[in-house]
């Protein structure tokens, strides 16, 4: 079986109008990415700068050997600080545990009362397998209505854009990672995830689990008063 190699088009016209296509098709790729970084930028900072808010929300970002991997600990780490500076008083921590053997929300409240934030000030999101049905489930399931967001500076605008979007009124920290070959990743993976962002904002679907409502960060809440 032959393969043909696909050819050029002979004529200027249609050289320019191939040209044109790929351009096209770039702006439009590059859109959800640019609504992002646009729909944001007034709501990204740093620990130092972040608001005082009663709630931050620690997404997950895997587990080593049942730890918090290195850009989650970081992620963890930023949360602690502000607890431990008066900034916030609950952590919700969301991440997935669709598994028997992976349990990233225990993982991520072990690793924080570890650093100082006691476990009654710490709930559980078991249902958090990606950033839509985090936000959804933070403002429906566990009735947050404001909050920090705590995750890397190159997923950071796309967590908050998704949560004002559920409805939650967020503040992003965006927490300094080493530009290695996982940082690289994930950029590049953020081009990609940007048009899901937009399609998840636009038709806002129902996340994978929603289930009852739970009265963790409520009750989290009012013991910290």
């Amino acid at each position: 079986m032959t393969i043909r190699r696909p050819r050029l088009p002979r004529t200027r016209a249609g050289r320019r109008r191939l040209v044109q296509a790929v351009m096209a098709g770039c702006v439009l790729g590059l859109l959800p990415a640019t609504w992002l970084y646009v729909s944001t930028s007034d709501r990204i900072g740093t620990t130092a700068q972040a608001p005082s808010r009663e709630v931050a929300v620690v997404f997950g970002a895997g587990l080593w050997d049942g730890e918090p991997s290195p850009y989650l600990a970081h992620r963890l780490d930023a949360a602690a600080k502000l607890y431990r500076a008066g900034r916030i008083q609950v952590v919700l921590v969301t991440g997935d545990n669709s598994r028997e053997d992976y349990d990233e929300p225990d993982a991520m409240r072990a690793y924080l009362t570890r650093h100082g934030v006691p476990d009654r000030r710490i709930v559980s999101d078991y249902a958090g397998f990606d950033t839509w049905d985090s936000c959804v489930r933070a403002k429906k399931i566990f009735g947050v209505d404001r909050a920090v967001l705590i995750s890397q500076d190159f997923h950071i605008r796309r967590a908050v854009a998704l949560c004002e979007a559920a409805g939650v009124d967020s503040y992003g920290v965006g927490v300094a990672a080493k530009h290695d070959v996982t940082w690289l990743y994930g950029g590049a993976r953020e081009v990609l995830a940007a048009g899901k962002a937009a399609l998840d904002a636009v038709f806002e679907p129902d996340p994978r689990f929603l289930g009852p409502k739970e009265q963790g960060v409520a009750r989290a809440s009012a013991a910290a008063r």
